[in-house]
Parts: structure tokens; sequence; C-alpha cells
């Protein structure tokens, strides 16, 4: 889905999942410092959005997802993750509950095969199960902002900021009314700096929660009765996830930074070393350079000087061994 707001001046798309919304409108680090310091907005319209409603709404998740909802107050923020039979991670569900639905924003594209398990799952519950990407756009707000959300707005405050589930019909008013817009890439900058793991690009097809810090935050460890619950009760008794997510500061007299895929490996055995992982994320900072994020094997020492691809890297623990 395509973003009116591309027309704004100076913005250039984005790509890849990050396709259909402004990737920057002109100048990058301008537009990190003004979210770092709570002003401006982000337009995240691609993203999927999906309610459910009905009596048992907040019973029936509680049976499918990986975190406590089942008593979730209205207003309150919370992320929860699927997980498959075999605890690998299928989606991250971004939601608050207004008192009578439950809204979720989830990665681009990925709302209708969520859906398509939703309905699945069904049963006898008293729950409908909706697609409103075409009816509700994303906008995050930064922590800090003055900026009031719209009335008619949902509104989902975490410690990282809001995110407004806003009809899309006011959101070219929307950015009328605000600023200044800012591109994804600095709120991408932003995340990696934060350690916080996005579907598709922190995770792939054997991806569970312990590798990536999810438990505590979108993983409640005092429920069951969810789909790959076995493998996230032997895991963390064991204490023995196969990978680890690392944060990592690149060396910034290289001109490319490297992709999303690209192998890691120990910088004394070059570039010709056995992999030990690859970057999952990787952004130009305004504050700290170029920095990433990688997925690598547990028993790669934390102390360990890295090259990522050609790129010097040094990391910082994420998640701990």
């Amino acid at each position: 889905m395509k973003s009116p707001l591309l027309s704004l001046p100076g913005a250039v798309p984005g790509e890849g999942l990050d396709e259909g919304v402004a990737a920057h409108y002109g100048d990058l680090f301008r537009e990190q410092r003004a979210l770092a310091d709570g002003t401006g907005f982000v337009d995240l319209s691609h993203r999927g959005v999906v309610t459910v409603s009905g009596a048992d709404r907040l019973s029936w998740l509680h049976l499918l997802l990986t975190q406590h909802v089942s008593e979730l107050p209205p207003g309150q923020a919370t992320e929860a993750l699927i997980l498959s039979a075999h605890g690998h991670i299928e989606h991250a569900l971004y939601l608050v509950d207004d008192g009578e639905t439950t809204w979720a924003h989830v990665e681009p594209g990925s709302q209708d095969d969520l859906i398509a398990y939703l309905e699945s799952m069904k049963f006898f519950y008293r729950v409908d199960i909706a697609d409103r990407t075409d009816d509700y756009a994303i906008v995050h707000l930064p922590a800090g902002s003055i900026t009031d959300a719209p009335e008619d707005a949902v509104v989902r405050e975490t410690p990282h900021g809001r995110d407004l589930f806003l009809p899309r019909a006011r959101l070219t008013e929307f950015a009328e009314a605000s600023g200044p817009p800012i591109g994804v890439l600095a709120y991408e900058a932003l995340r990696v700096e934060a350690h916080r793991p996005r579907v598709g690009l922190e995770t792939d097809h054997r991806t569970i929660p312990h590798e990536l810090g999810w438990i505590g935050s979108a993983v409640h460890l005092q429920k069951g009765c969810y789909r790959g619950q076995e493998t996230v009760a032997r895991v963390q008794n064991l204490g023995k996830p196969p990978r680890r997510l690392v944060f990592l500061h690149l060396d910034g007299s290289e001109v490319k930074l490297p992709s999303h895929g690209a192998p890691i490996r120990l910088a004394s055995e070059g570039e010709e070393g056995r992999q030990l992982g690859f970057i999952t994320s990787s952004a130009r900072h305004h504050e700290l350079g170029p920095i990433a994020l990688a997925l690598v094997k547990r028993n790669v020492p934390v102390d360990a000087e890295l090259i990522a691809d050609s790129t010097a890297a040094a990391q910082e623990t994420v998640v701990e061994p």
C-alpha cells in the first residue's frame, strides 16, 4: 500500500519491508535528531492492522499468544508473539485494547497469514477478526512528543513513544497539522540502537524468542496453553538457545553498510573464516555512526572482535550466552 505522504517534498521511497512509505525526506541525520528529541512523526502506514472484537476476545487471544492478555486493561500497550508448533517465531503483534476491541499492528503484508491462522482457531468463541489495514494507518509519535492524537485515533503508548491507529482517510490532514515528517530509516536507526528486534529482519525460519531477548517483553513465562510453549519452557529451563542477538559498532571508514544476511566471522580468521552468524539490520546513526544487529552462535565469545562481510565490528551483548 503506497502512502499519500510520498508526495511530500523530498520524500524518497523506502525499499524491502518498508516499501510504500518514505525512507527519508532529504536529511537522514536531521530526521534522526528530531525523532530522538521527541519531535516529528513517522509514517508507518504500510504496516498491517488487525482487530479482534467480541466478548471472548481477550480470553481467546490469551490461549494463542505468548503474552498474558486475559486481563489486559484498556489502554495498556503490550506485545506478543505467535509461534509455530516447534516454538519458532511467526508473528509479532503490537497490541492495545480499547475496552471493546483489541487492536494490533503487524509487519507489512503479514496480516493475511495472521488472520488465516486466527480464523482457524475461532471454534465456538465469540470473537470477530477483521483486517483494518485499508481503513487505518499507523503513525508513530516519539517519546516526549507534544503532538495531540486525534480524537478518533486509537493510541498505543509505550516507553518508545505512541503508535496511533489513525483513520487512513485522515493521514494527509494529520501530516499537514503535525511535523516534521520523519522517514522510516531514522525510525529504524533508533530501533537498532535500542536493540529492538523485528520479525523478518532479526528472524528466520528457526528463530526462537530467547535468541532475541523477547522473553519478558513479549513472552510471559507464567502462562502456557499456546502453540510452541513446550519449546519456550524447555529452552528457558536449560538456558541454551542456539544463537544470541548482538549489537555491533561497525567500522565507520566503510562507505557501504553490510546488508541483511551478510556473514559474521571472527576478525582473527578474516573473510575466509567460518561463518558464525549474520547481519539482521544495519543503520547509520546520527551519534554512534554505523551500527547493526546480528544473530551469532551462542558460544561466540562476548569480547570477540568480529567482521561483518568485510567490515570490522565490535560487539555489545544484548542476549547473554
